[in-house]
C-alpha cells in the first residue's frame, strides 16, 4: 500500500507541475492502470490528507501531500545520479532502478548520498534535484519543438519517461549541454532538422517534444 500511495502521489505531482490539472483518466493514462483503480486509490489516499479531491473537477495535492512527492522526487533523481556516476548505467536504464530505491530509502541514507555525490543540482536527463526542504530552482527552458529555423540552443533537459526516446538519442549522439541549430521544420510531420557538432540530424515531433533547451 505504501509503496502504490508514493507511486501516485509522486506521478499526480508531476502532471500538477506539467499540466495543471489531474484527473482520474489522466492519471490513469500516465500510470498505465485502469480508471477503476484510481478511482479506488484516489478515494483512499483522499481520506489520509494527501490530496484534495473535487468531483467533476479533478484533484491536487495538499501540502502534506506534495512534501512527500517532492522528497520521492529527491530521492530518485539523487539515486540516478548515483547509479550513472558511480555505477556507469546509461540514462535510458537508469529511471527504473531509482524507481525502486526511493522507496526503501530514508531520508538519512539520500542525505549521505547527497554530500557523497558533492552536492549534485541536477540529475542525468537535466532536472532539478530538490534540496532537503523542498526547494526545486526554477527552470526558464523551452521545448525544442517550439524553436524556429535558424535558432540556437543549448539542450539542457530531456524526459525521463521513455527508454525509447533516451536510447535514441544516445544512438544520435545527442547530450546535454550540447549546442544545437535548427537547420529545418518539416511541416508535413512536424520533424525538425538540427546542426550538432557539425552533424544535421532529424529529429521526429514525439522526440523534439521531450527535449528541452536554453538560450543561454
Amino acid at each position: 500500500m505504501r509503496t502504490s500511495l508514493e507511486d501516485y502521489l509522486k506521478n499526480i505531482y508531476y502532471l500538477q507541475t506539467s499540466s495543471g490539472k489531474v484527473t482520474n483518466n489522466i492519471l490513469a493514462e500516465k500510470m498505465n492502470v485502469s480508471s477503476a483503480a484510481v478511482s479506488d486509490m484516489i478515494s483512499k489516499i483522499s481520506r489520509s490528507g494527501y490530496i484534495k479531491n473535487v468531483p467533476y473537477k479533478g484533484f491536487e495535492l495538499t501540502k502534506k501531500g506534495e512534501s512527500l512527492a517532492i522528497n520521492l522526487v529527491r530521492k530518485h533523481r539523487i539515486w540516478e545520479v548515483f547509479l550513472v556516476k558511480n555505477l556507469n548505467y546509461s540514462w535510458e536504464k537508469v529511471h527504473s532502478e531509482a524507481e525502486n530505491l526511493e522507496h526503501a530509502s530514508s531520508d538519512e541514507l539520500i542525505s549521505q548520498l547527497e554530500i557523497f555525490l558533492g552536492n549534485p543540482k541536477f540529475d542525468p536527463h537535466g532536472h532539478p534535484i530538490p534540496d532537503k526542504h523542498g526547494n526545486i530552482a526554477e527552470s526558464d527552458l523551452i521545448c525544442l519543438s517550439e524553436m524556429n529555423i535558424g535558432e540556437r540552443a543549448f539542450i539542457k533537459q530531456v524526459s525521463d519517461e521513455s527508454s525509447e526516446v533516451l536510447e535514441y538519442l544516445t544512438k544520435a549522439g545527442l547530450k546535454l549541454n550540447d549546442k544545437i541549430v535548427i537547420k529545418e521544420k518539416i511541416e508535413f510531420d512536424n520533424s525538425i532538422q538540427v546542426n550538432v557538432r557539425a552533424r544535421n540530424i532529424f529529429l521526429s515531433e514525439k522526440l523534439s517534444k521531450n527535449i528541452f533547451v536554453s538560450k543561454r
